[in-house]
């Protein structure tokens, strides 16, 4: 047993409410069960209760067992001050307040509702399983499902607004200026992500744009700060590059502390962090005020468009310094501009549509139903599991569920527990 299924019991009322007394026998009503409560502090707001023939305005506070209001030190917190109903599974104790009247306590275990305490014994069985409702998870009502994908995408990105956020109230609000960043670190993919920003934060973006001009001093800025420059080895371009970061160190006085060192890896050639910094130098000597570009995309036809960028003849020929390879234009992939439109334009126009006032944008829903599903092992499983449209929105949510609910086990916070909970 679990404290927080006490918890779905008293906010869905699973228990029989006929007669209802507390443990001394007196009579209760519940009028509202309060407002949940998920931070520190009593479980539940401003319940209403009649207890006897007095309504009690207040708190609720859950236990396992009565005797853990102690054990807890709620008796020395002014914050349980306000408790007017104890709601326990087991009452073995009696509570007091601090002027040593006894607060209100209601034990469920002998009058809880038996298919929910059977569907919860079920929904958290011992045995192995990917995710503890794996068994049930096709059988969740169609609607229910899609309307908690859309809610936990809207979650998942809250979650990477934060990131942008930071980096924003770093930089006086210079979305220029983040947007970099943010592309940075998604140029670097999953492995080389954190580096990628730690090179962009080490430049002034002010330099980055007075650079622009010049793709080859910029493809220099950004891999001497990424240490992919300290080679001796016979390559003209690479020598080039040496001489020009030497001088952009010496003259902005560039620092390396603080970056973190490229990986390549088990990387495959097209993403190795040469090319990368390569096509992400090509992307800003080629594209004039960038932000006001990716706020306007309205389709994936704009997007393909907008990061429509070519490298230097060199890297035509070249992964890495050093090393010829057959020649071929070095372009962003759709897919790769699909990942660069889901980890850093949307989350970013999301942030950028609330600092305008917007909760968020329908537009961005509809936009990220449009890309295609992701390919990884957890949107797999899922899938193994039941059928559901095929879309980047749902991929985005489906690793938020992985990652919040299914894997710290919140199955009673999640829609898709709650559905299966309360099966008949």
């Amino acid at each position: 047993m679990r404290e927080d299924f006490l918890h779905y019991i008293w906010k869905f009322q699973k228990f029989e409410k006929r007669n209802l007394k507390t443990v001394s026998g007196e009579r209760i009503e519940i009028v509202e069960v309060g407002q949940h409560n998920h931070d520190a502090g009593p479980d539940f707001f401003n319940a209403k209760i009649i207890l006897g023939a007095q309504l009690w305005a207040g708190n609720v506070e859950l236990h396992l067992k009565s005797s853990d209001w102690y054990a807890h030190g709620h008796e020395t917190d002014k914050n349980y001050d306000n408790v007017v109903l104890h709601v326990v599974w087991q009452y073995n104790l009696p509570i007091f307040r601090k002027d040593e009247t006894e607060i209100p306590t209601l034990e469920l275990n002998s009058i809880i509702d038996a298919q929910a305490l059977t569907n919860y014994e079920k929904l958290f069985s011992k045995t192995k399983k990917w995710i503890y409702c794996e068994s049930d998870f096709f059988s969740v009502d169609d609607f229910v499902f899609q309307n908690w994908l859309d809610r936990l995408y809207i979650e998942r990105l809250e979650e990477k607004s934060k990131v942008i956020q930071q980096l924003l109230n770093t930089s006086s609000n210079h979305w220029e200026g983040v947007l970099f960043k943010m592309l940075a670190k998604n140029f670097g993919l999953k492995i080389n992500a954190d580096a990628f920003l730690s090179i962009a934060n080490s430049i002034d973006f002010s330099i980055v744009q007075k650079q622009s001009k010049a793709p080859q001093k910029l493809e220099a800025l950004l891999m001497g700060q990424a240490g992919l420059l300290n080679l001796d080895v016979e390559d003209a371009y690479l020598q080039t590059l040496q001489e020009e970061y030497r001088y952009l160190r010496h003259k902005y006085a560039l620092s390396v502390k603080g970056i973190l060192p490229v990986s390549f890896f088990r990387l495959r050639p097209v993403n190795f962090p040469t090319l990368r910094l390569a096509q992400l130098a090509a992307l800003y000597a080629q594209k004039e005020q960038l932000f006001s570009k990716v706020i306007a995309i309205d389709s994936m036809t704009d997007a393909y468009t907008l990061f429509n960028i070519n490298t230097s003849d060199y890297w035509d020929r070249h992964y890495n310094f050093g090393s010829a390879s057959k020649p071929r234009k070095k372009t962003l992939s759709k897919a790769f501009i699909n990942l660069i439109i889901i980890n850093t334009i949307l989350p970013l126009r999301f942030c950028y549509e609330k600092s305008l006032g917007e909760v968020y944008s329908e537009n961005i829903i509809k936009f990220i139903s449009t890309l295609p599903i992701e390919h990884n092992a957890i949107v797999k499983k899922y899938g193994q599991l039941r059928i559901f449209p095929k879309s980047a929105l749902n991929s985005q949510a489906l690793l938020q569920l992985k990652k919040h609910y299914c894997l710290p086990h919140k199955c009673l916070q999640c829609a898709i527990g709650n559905e299966i909970l309360n099966k008949k």
